[in-house]
Formats: structure tokens, sequence, C-alpha cells
């Protein structure tokens, strides 16, 4: 029997870069959290203590700055030009991997106008994209997190199978609400990304909004399929959604009723936790895999 080193990866996590454009009268700001992996042969630093080849992650950082000050673009352009100038830095250098949270800022309206360099943090939401370059491939996994939906109505969950333990009661008509996090693989590393990331996001509202929903699995597969059907270019989808409980609270014990379909004000007792936790993939079978591009990235998304 021999022990030998496996598949590892090494690099510098959650850099916090903030560029700001101030060529013209109106600023653009470009808000990132960065994480670089190498792969390659690294085998000599674990097992003897010889970093002949180790790349420092100070290195790492230094570049995503240095990067930044050339222009950030669309996060999926930025991890692009991160991994590729790392994986091409030295021979043993075999494939590297950016993760890029790109946070929104809006500008705030000063005489009903937006102003041109103060911004303000909207919601939790934010934008997604990592990068592996794998040898002479590039793969490009854009995504969202924390983009938090509800629906009043449209919503059913009933014919489930009971046991002694169940207690949930059948529901025709409920509150529907969750925070997707859903990551998408391209086929293509060479697009107009923020108008694909604007249009699949678009996709997603939309489709959450229209469906009427009898699980929240069916709602996680329309979306996915909804994508696959108008971006071709797209070659799985893989989401995570928490289902965020929302219960009719019992009022009659202050001899007040709250029945749908019955009252018009309706109120609900939001539990965040323990939550139901759907998770899938919804994906072209006509198209290869790529699990070197979902590698590092944890669960379904």
């Amino acid at each position: 029997m021999a022990i030998v080193l496996g598949p590892n990866q090494y690099g510098k996590a959650e850099v916090r870069v903030v560029a700001v454009d101030r060529s013209g009268p109106r600023h653009e700001v470009a808000d990132l959290n960065v994480s670089t992996s190498l792969r390659g042969d690294f085998t000599a630093a674990h097992t003897e203590g010889d970093n002949a080849h180790v790349l420092t992650t100070d290195a790492q950082k230094n570049t995503v700055f240095a990067f930044a000050r050339d222009g950030v673009g669309s996060p999926e352009a930025f991890g692009l030009r991160l991994a590729r100038h790392l994986a091409g830095s030295y021979d043993w250098i075999t494939g590297a991997r950016v993760a890029v949270e790109s946070y929104g800022w809006e500008r705030i309206a000063v005489g009903g106008r937006p102003h041109d360099h103060a911004l303000r943090r909207p919601g939790g939401e934010v934008r997604t994209a990592v990068v592996t370059v794998d040898g002479d491939e590039a793969h490009v996994l854009a995504g969202l997190t924390d983009l938090v939906v509800l629906k009043t109505t449209g919503s059913e969950f009933w014919g489930y199978p009971r046991d002694r333990y169940t207690t949930l009661p059948e529901t025709r008509d409920r509150v529907l609400a969750t925070a997707v996090t859903a990551r998408w693989r391209h086929t293509s590393a060479e697009l107009d990304w923020d108008a694909h990331f604007d249009g699949v996001r678009t996709t997603l509202l939309e489709t959450f909004a229209a469906t009427h929903s009898r699980a929240l699995q069916q709602t996680l597969y329309a979306m996915g399929e909804a994508v696959l059907e108008r971006f071709p270019d797209v070659a799985e989808v893989r989401m995570s959604m928490p289902n965020r409980h929302h219960f009719l609270q019992d009022l009659s014990a202050y001899g007040l009723t709250n029945t749908p379909g019955e009252d018009d004000v309706l109120v609900y007792h939001a539990d965040d936790r323990p939550y139901g936790l759907i998770e899938g993939t919804v994906l072209r079978d006509d198209v290869p895999p790529a699990e070197v591009a979902w590698l590092g990235t944890p669960g379904f998304c």
C-alpha cells in the first residue's frame, strides 16, 4: 500500500476590491469579492515543503487588484481574464478557478434625478460568476444568490403520503416564498455577459410569477426549463430554493377569523427555520457534462 497526494488546489479567498471608474462625470462602481484557486503540480510543496512551484497567495491577491485597475467589466469577463492569466503564468500550473461575487449599487435620487456619484446598496441579492480554465478549455458558471421572491397565491401543496408523524395540513392556496440561488453553465466563453445575465434573471423571475405551483419542486423545474428554452448557449441550470414557510396564524383566541376565501386580509407567521431545502438540476441531455466546471462549488449551487 502507498499513500499518495490526491486532488488539491490552493489560492486566495475573498479579496474585497472596489473599482471606481471616474473617467466621466457619472462614476461607475464595481464592488467585488474575488477568490482564486490554482491547480497543477504542487506535489513537492505538500510532501517535501518545497515551494518552488508555489505562486504565493499574496501574489494572487495583488493580481486581482492590478487587473481591477485596468477595468472590471462584467464579473464573468473579469473572471475569465484572471483565470486565463493565472493558468498561463507558469508551466506547472495547469488550471485556475476564479469565483466572483458582484454587489450591486443603485444611484441615490436627488430632486428626482439619479446622482452621479452617490449610491446606495440595495437588498441581499448578489450576482456570481465562477470561471475555470483547465488546459485549453474555459468554463463559465454565471449565477446569483439570495434572489428573494414571494407569491401571495397561485400555490398549492397536497396529495402527499401521510404517516403517523405527518401533521402538515393540505392546502389549495398558500403563500410561496423562497430565496433563489442559481448557477447556469455556458457552452460559450464569449458572450455579452451583462445582457445574458439580465435575460436569464428576468426569465427566472417571470417563470416564478407565471407558474401555478403545486410544489416548489415543480416551480424549480419550470424556471430551469424556461432558461434552457430561451438561451441555447446554456447547458444546465442548478438551483437551490429553500422554502420560506408562511403559516396562517390562529387568531381565534381574539375572536378573529383568518381564513382564505373569506377574509380580505390574512395574517401569517413567517418561519425562517427549519425550512424545506429544494435543490435540483435542469439540463440538456445532448450536451456533454463538464464536472471540472463545478469543482469547488458546494452542493447544487
